[in-house]
């Protein structure tokens, strides 16, 4: 197209959606083959909104939210880090625990 740049805008794709390399360790902090992440589902406190809460996990801040981008985008939802724990919106407790479970976490899911 004539006065376009050479910018690149990806509509769709056939490709596989690979799985993101799991998060690097920093020092002083246990890798996610040695950590379980605990997988709830919350409604006290927030309207009667339900989120799944991830805690369990000890990583440094920067990590996390590199954890809580990919978890995001891997469920379509919002989501925030409150006081060391992984906060996404709406019931996904499924599907965030197939991705850590694939990224090497041990995966335990707590409450009902």
């Amino acid at each position: 197209m004539p006065g376009r740049t050479d910018r690149s805008l990806l509509v769709y794709s056939t490709d596989a959606d690979p799985m993101p390399e799991p998060p690097a360790p920093a020092p002083g902090f246990p890798s996610a083959r040695q950590q379980t992440a605990r997988i709830a589902r919350d409604r006290k406190r927030r309207a009667g909104k339900t989120v799944t809460v991830i805690s369990g996990l000890r990583h440094d801040p920067a990590t996390l939210e590199a954890l809580l981008t990919t978890l995001k985008q891997r469920c379509g939802a919002g989501g925030a880090l409150k006081d060391g724990a992984l906060e996404i919106q709406g019931d996904h407790r499924a599907r965030v625990a197939e991705v850590l479970a694939a990224l090497g976490y041990q995966v335990k899911h707590v409450g009902g």
